[in-house]
């Protein structure tokens, strides 16, 4: 059953998975206090030197200056202290971090020569008492702010020393009397992350100062931030005196798998006095806090639930000074994602998922109301947002002087670039002077290119919108990439793969991907669809909690009818040739269409990739409990979970199997363990079906090794082909 000389399609004009990984990959520009300049993190692999080339860019905002080029041989973080200096932090041979100064040097342009860009040698400031420091923020008042992994007493300095006698106990076990034993990727062990500030201040004759003691901000709290697995800055910011910062609330400390409520406080950069809790207790999650510039007023994103990470997240604001918080965004059915306060404190900017793309926004903020709300009575310009950007997916949102904001964004066709956002002021007076609608009517200006000369001329596919109408009449969006060497008109010409994906609360939107990215199938001949069925995010509250308890119930309805839609709407396409892969929920979504071929949908091939197989074996052994408490209505054991259980559980359904399949699972995987792909290889292999398991010893729920992505594309399109591939 093996092809061993299947191969991909190559070629000048061909994007394949191996340009995929090798492509440049851009991380999000981070601006300097004047809004002049900014650092952008980007990486580049090499196959033949098995290496990833990692380094900064520093570019001019307003200005045709060729951006600068900072390689960081030895890996790193870069953060910017002022106007024009950046701090560089990186291991050194005696096992700590050390932390460099360099000033950014602009060179104007003159007659004989262009401008240019360029640094000054580091200048070595001092070292960290570890090797994990990580997530820096800087204050203009001359404190660092960063997170670090410490034991119980909380102290930086003595984490060396108690890393060796945990190394040197005399054995590997690992006890546990609570959850989380394991999270993500790895076992828990006995550190926990915390916040930490440390003086570094300019003196007059410019010379930098770092400190020797490293304050805990989080000391005798029992709070931990940022918040693991995926925890970073967005966890915490920092202004002149005081940090915000979001942490699970200590009262769920022995049942932190089945919570996910979390608090907001806020504490002196110092850490003179205790945090002051900023949430009412009665909120779910909270994301993204921040604060104004003059230090008045905080922000961040609540959800209502405990225990459900997909609700609707609103904005809050809290008045510091008045000590009355309200809920911003109460009427607004979508969920902002990040926030920044507009310089002058009075605008707060955000992005958002809006119809599968990610979106920036504007709102004014309103008077600060008597008392605390979570519905203020607010007139029409304080309830609707503002779109200023309406493509592809942004992030990164910073505001900048003179009414500028600063994002990244991608699309479908290209990795991260930078963009520069103007006439921001001319908008905010708009939206102050009348109650109507107001339009953005400024610039959008973009500042990097990083992956444009490797990506012309392999004409990648932007996307094709299409709406059809799914289960109970509601309007299902869907996407459609074009094979490679489309024909309009050539019947029953390219093969169709269905792209399902995972979460279930997630969305198919326009933006790259490094792991699941459809062009890279396009561009192999694949005719793509990617469907956002009922349970995906982007399209209201309404829509996305429909999934729940509802798992192989209407998304699989929206499913049949879109791809009916397709086939009717694309004759070039060949329904004979169609195949299909998912992941996460979207390989529970594999594994529950082989067991009904009621669905019709006429699939040669199939690919699970870490996808469900079991669902009540998933409600005891993921490592998020809330996750499936909640989308199956309870635990494994309860009387409603068992009902659904019995209902939408593909384990349930093994003896209607009898499409070929791929697995792939890593071993890491502890949101869905291995054997879940194992279980499923195992039902395949004893009813004889076609079928191969892939296994991944290093990998978590994504494939995140370069050499190993290439092999998994290899796997998946190598299946594909034995199925539905043209044979010579």
């Amino acid at each position: 059953m093996v092809h061993s000389s299947f191969q991909f399609k190559e070629g000048a004009d061909v994007f394949t998975p191996k340009d995929l990984m090798e492509l440049g990959r851009p991380g999000v520009g981070v601006a300097n206090h004047a809004g002049d300049f900014v650092i952008i993190p980007y990486s580049k692999y090499s196959f033949e030197e098995k290496k990833n080339h990692k380094s900064i860019y520093v570019a001019p905002l307003e200005s045709t200056v060729k951006p600068f080029k900072l390689p960081l041989v030895e890996g790193g973080e870069a953060f910017w202290l002022n106007g024009k200096t950046l701090a560089y932090v990186v291991e050194s041979e005696q096992k700590n971090l050390e932390i460099f100064a360099l000033d950014v040097l602009y060179q104007p342009s003159t007659n004989d020569s262009a401008a240019v860009l360029s640094t000054n040698a580091p200048i070595l400031l001092g070292s960290f008492p570890t090797t994990s420091a990580s997530n820096f923020r800087y204050s203009t008042d001359g404190y660092l702010v960063f997170s670090d992994s410490v034991y119980s007493d909380g102290n930086l300095t003595t984490v060396k020393e108690q890393d060796e006698a945990w190394e040197n106990r005399g054995n590997t076990a690992l006890v546990y009397d609570r959850t989380y034993e394991r999270h993500w990727d790895h076992w828990v062990g006995p550190k926990t992350q915390s916040l930490f500030s440390v003086r570094l201040v300019q003196d007059p004759n410019h010379m930098w100062t770092f400190g020797s003691e490293f304050v805990n901000l989080l000391a005798g709290t029992g709070h931990s931030s940022p918040v693991e697995p995926f925890g970073g800055t967005d966890d915490f910011y920092v202004s002149k005196q005081s940090v915000i910062y979001t942490t699970l609330d200590p009262a769920f400390e022995e049942e932190r798998a089945w919570h996910t409520k979390q608090n907001v406080y806020i504490v002196s950069i110092t850490a003179a006095g205790k945090p002051r809790e900023l949430t009412s207790g009665s909120q779910g999650a909270t994301r993204s806090p921040v604060l104004n510039d003059a230090g008045d007023k905080a922000a961040w994103l609540e959800l209502d639930e405990d225990g459900y990470e997909s609700d609707r997240a609103k904005i809050v604001i809290y008045d510091l000074k008045k000590d009355v918080r309200f809920t911003l965004t109460q009427k607004w059915d979508r969920s902002p994602g990040s926030l920044a306060f507009s310089k002058e404190g009075d605008f707060i900017y955000f992005t958002a998922d809006d119809h599968a793309l990610v979106k920036v926004f504007v709102l004014p903020i309103p008077s600060t109301p008597a008392k605390s709300t979570t519905d203020p009575s607010l007139s029409p310009k304080y309830l609707n947002p503002v779109t200023i950007v309406e493509d592809g997916a942004s992030s990164g949102l910073q505001t900048l002087p003179y009414g500028r904001i600063l994002i990244s964004k991608s699309s479908f066709t290209s990795p991260n670039d930078v963009f520069l956002v103007k006439g921001l002021d001319a908008l905010q007076a708009q939206i102050t002077q009348s109650n109507g609608t107001a339009r953005f009517t400024g610039e959008i200006d973009q500042v990097t290119n990083f992956t444009a000369p490797d990506l012309e001329g392999k004409n990648l596919s932007k996307g094709e919108n299409f709406w059809f109408k799914g289960a109970n009449d509601i309007d299902v969006q869907g996407w459609i990439l074009k094979p490679k060497g489309w024909k309009h008109g050539e019947k029953k010409a390219f093969p169709i793969l269905l792209l399902i994906h995972g979460g279930p609360q997630g969305a198919w939107e326009d933006q790259w991907s490094t792991r699941w990215n459809p062009n890279v199938f396009a561009q192999q001949g694949y005719f793509v669809v990617a469907m956002n069925p009922t349970g995906s995010t982007s399209f209201g509250q309404a829509f996305t909690d429909a999934i729940a308890g509802d798992w192989g119930g209407k998304p699989f309805v929206d499913l049949q009818k879109g791809w009916k839609y397709v086939l009717e709407n694309y004759p070039e396409v060949d329904a004979d040739r169609a195949v299909a892969a998912g992941a996460s929920w979207g390989g529970y979504a594999i594994n529950w269409i082989q067991g009904h071929p009621e669905f019709d949908f006429g699939f040669k091939a199939l690919v699970c990739h870490d996808g469900v197989f079991d669902s009540n074996y998933n409600g005891f052994s993921t490592d998020e409990l809330f996750f499936f408490n909640h989308d199956w209505r309870g635990r494994p054991w309860d009387k409603n979970s068992e009902e659904v259980l019995r209902k939408f559980n593909p384990a349930n359904f093994v003896h209607k199997w009898s499409t070929p399949q791929l697995l792939i699972h890593g071993s890491k995987d502890y949101r869905l363990p291995e054997t879940e792909g194992i279980g499923a290889f195992h039902a395949l292999q004893q009813l004889h079906i076609p079928s191969r398991l892939v296994i991944f010893p290093d990998e978590n729920h994504w494939v995140l090794n370069h050499g190993n992505s290439l092999k998994w594309h290899y796997e998946v399109l190598r299946w594909f082909d034995q199925f539905v591939g043209k044979k010579d």
